[in-house]
C-alpha cells in the first residue's frame, strides 16, 4: 500500500523506482492518458449541471421567484454542459491534424 513518505519518496511497494522491471505501470498509465480526455468532458457535463443549478437555486433564493430560476438554471446547465460534452467528442474523433 502507498504510504505518504514512501509514495512521495518514488518507493512502491519499499522498492524504489528503478528497481521495477520495464514496462510495468506503464500500461495502467497509458489507459488514464488515453481515458482523461474522456474523464474531462464528462466532468465539464457534470459541472456545467451542477453550476447552472446552483446559479439559479442561489438567484431563487435572493429574488424569492419559486423554483422558476432554478429549472431555468438547470436547462441552461444541461443544454451547455451538452454542448461542451459533444463539443469535446467530436474534436477527439476528428483525430490529430
Amino acid at each position: 500500500m502507498l504510504n505518504g513518505a514512501a509514495f512521495s519518496e518514488g518507493r512502491v511497494d519499499a522498492k524504489e523506482q528503478s528497481d521495477r522491471k520495464e514496462g510495468v505501470g506503464e500500461g495502467i498509465a497509458s489507459s488514464y492518458r488515453k481515458a482523461g480526455p474522456y474523464i474531462d468532458a464528462s466532468w465539464q457535463l457534470a459541472g456545467a449541471v451542477g453550476l447552472g443549478t446552483l446559479l439559479g437555486w442561489w438567484l431563487d433564493k435572493k429574488l424569492g421567484t419559486g423554483p422558476w430560476l432554478l429549472v431555468s438554471g438547470a436547462l441552461f446547465g444541461i443544454g451547455l454542459g451538452f454542448y461542451l460534452f459533444f463539443k469535446i467528442l467530436m474534436s477527439l474523433s476528428k483525430g490529430p491534424k
